[in-house]
């Protein structure tokens, strides 16, 4: 059914379109406060709402529940952290280690920079349904695949071609973030990326 022209009228120099998109933004961007602060569990949408400045009909615009929020939530935490990720291994233009330390680097300076989004990419997502598992699924084996196509010689990911070693590793990395994280980030940056390159460096046989 085509829109009508109401619909697509712009208002103040922004389209309805352009209008539902920034409201979208600003539901991610409370719901990443939010949940950061007092975990998914604890949070409502009348939280999220007033965090965000819109009321709950907005919310029903671009989320149909408090999961799909969550998801998007998650979705969009991960596409900055990989964003940076990239960014780092692309500033190293070394060796396959050199380019993996950097890459570690980075994960761990997001997560210390950004503890909200830290506490929604490592806690607030795991056990919550089958469908947001999912989801933290598909991040994991984007994480192992970057992993492995950073300390593959030719950048093609032959490094430990085997899913389950993928991960393995990835599990370790994010486990070394979690007990970090736990200890009020105890220990120096640089003590933290030698432990999880020691992991990674299994996807070279070493």
């Amino acid at each position: 059914m085509p829109s009508s022209p109401v619909a697509n009228r712009r208002y103040r120099g922004s389209s309805a379109e352009e209008r539902r998109a920034q409201r979208r933004e600003q539901f991610l961007e409370a719901a990443i406060q939010v949940y950061g602060e007092q975990g998914y569990r604890n949070a409502t949408v009348k939280a999220v709402c007033e965090a965000a400045g819109l009321t709950e009909r907005y919310f029903y615009e671009s989320f149909s529940n408090s999961e799909e929020l969550l998801v998007a939530s998650f979705q969009a935490v991960m596409r900055f952290l990989f964003g940076e990720l990239e960014k780092a291994i692309a500033e190293a233009s070394r060796g396959p280690v050199e380019r993996a330390r950097a890459m570690l680097t980075a994960y761990y300076e997001a997560l210390q920079g950004h503890p909200q989004s830290a506490r929604v990419f490592l806690v607030e997502i795991s056990g919550v349904s089958p469908a947001v598992d999912q989801a933290l699924e598909a991040s994991l084996r984007e994480f192992g695949d970057l992993i492995a196509r950073t300390l593959s010689p030719r950048g093609d990911g032959s490094a430990a071609s085997d899913p389950l070693l993928r991960a393995g590793v990835v599990g370790g990395v994010i486990h070394v973030a979690l007990k970090w994280i736990a200890s009020g980030y105890s220990q120096p940056i640089h003590e933290v990326v030698g432990a999880a390159m020691r992991l990674c460096l299994v996807l070279r046989g070493r």
